[in-house]
């Protein structure tokens, strides 16, 4: 008998080609009149050129490091408030949209932003508007009420309904200049989204139905979008990654998380390239029945051959496989400690103790 279950999905989406060509009537649809736009420093140019065709846009923060900085979203809230503007444009990968989601509850605060992260002062139940605009196939943060914020050697991910967008526009075009090592980056998280919604203990049928579909459609175009990054492989990329935000945003993730975040605050691995240093070694140690049935209904023979397809992925693309690829000095006591007490290693169907990852990271060698 099917368990009971609560989805909720509040985010309108515009998803198609050329779609950001749509972002005035999109404005128009919030009613929005003052916008700023975060943007990555690779999306500054496009920035500059919304901000030149639209008079709403009245300023732009571009000053997003992979792993987003409290300093930077904190920036931002001043640069809101500055010009009174009630709505944020998030454009770029997941770091630009984590950043303006904590960004966007700041300026409606009477409190810092440092005040918030640093000395617990609950956020706003209102921030400014938000309009989230990926640019890579891979955050899933435009339909999540998600923000992952860095402070010095913490980086934490933030559960709060106010980071909700209201709007996402995913714009396959806007993927078309990618990098190939930031495809198989950006294309490796959407998965790790998709598979740990999947495997969550908080996954329901709705996330479950959105996890498979996202995982067979990641795995049967990430190698050609990295190799040839054609219209419809880039298309299929960020239908997929959208698909693994949907699962994720109420399934939650899980291990491969957990452990992604003192691997990049200690040693300043990409989000996406830390959840995927563990992943296929996670798939192994979580197989069951029930991801028996997953790997077959995408194709694979077995979990064993799952997990096997991930590490030639990444061996392809020069990601990190051992220890010595993410750091000459890789703490593996700390990283365990930290990763086994982080909130999100709850969510994992298999309970894992720091002994249990030592083992874990010690077979990475």
């Amino acid at each position: 008998m099917m368990n009971s279950f609560l989805y909720e999905q509040p985010v309108k989406i515009h998803f198609g080609w050329d779609k950001l060509t749509e972002l005035e009537s999109v404005l128009d649809e919030i009613g929005a009149k003052k916008c700023v736009i975060v943007c990555s420093k690779s999306s500054l140019a496009r920035a500059e050129k919304l901000m030149k065709d639209s008079e709403r846009i009245v300023g732009i923060f571009s000053d997003i490091r992979p792993n987003p900085l409290l300093s930077g979203a904190a920036e931002t809230a001043e640069l809101i408030k500055k010009h009174g503007a009630d709505t944020v444009i998030a454009l770029g990968g997941g770091s630009a949209i984590d950043s303006a989601k904590y960004s966007a509850a700041c300026a409606f605060s009477d409190h810092t932003a440092y005040e918030h992260f640093i000395d617990g002062i609950p956020l706003p139940e209102k921030g400014a508007k938000l309009v989230a605009v990926p640019t890579t196939a891979g955050t899933g943060s435009e339909v999540t009420k998600v923000s992952v914020i860095s402070h010095e050697n913490e980086k934490r991910s933030i559960h709060n309904p106010v980071f909700m967008p209201d709007i996402c526009i995913v714009d396959p075009a806007l993927t078309m200049s990618v990098p190939q090592r930031t495809t198989m980056i950006t294309g490796l998280d959407a998965f790790t989204h998709a598979i740990e919604a999947y495997w969550s203990k908080n996954h329901q049928p709705i996330t479950d139905l959105y996890a498979i579909e996202s995982i067979r459609i990641i795995l049967g175009n990430l190698e050609k979008s990295y190799e040839v990054g054609d219209k419809e492989s880039r298309t299929n990329m960020a239908y997929g990654s959208l698909l693994a935000g949907l699962a994720f945003s109420a399934a939650k993730t899980a291990a491969s998380h957990a452990c992604s975040f003192p691997i990049s605050a200690y040693y300043h691995l990409p989000h996406g390239e830390a959840c995927a240093f563990t992943l296929d070694s996670l798939i192994r140690i979580n197989a069951d029945e029930r991801l028996e049935r997953l790997a077959k209904a995408v194709g694979f023979e077995s979990t064993d051959a799952l997990a096997d397809e991930i590490n030639r992925l990444k061996r392809i693309s020069g990601l990190a496989m051992k220890l010595s690829d993410v750091s000459d000095n890789f703490d593996i006591d700390l990283v365990s400690k930290e990763s086994a007490v982080h909130p999100l290693m709850a969510n994992n169907p298999v309970s894992l103790s720091a002994d249990d990852l030592k083992k874990m990271f010690e077979a990475l060698k």
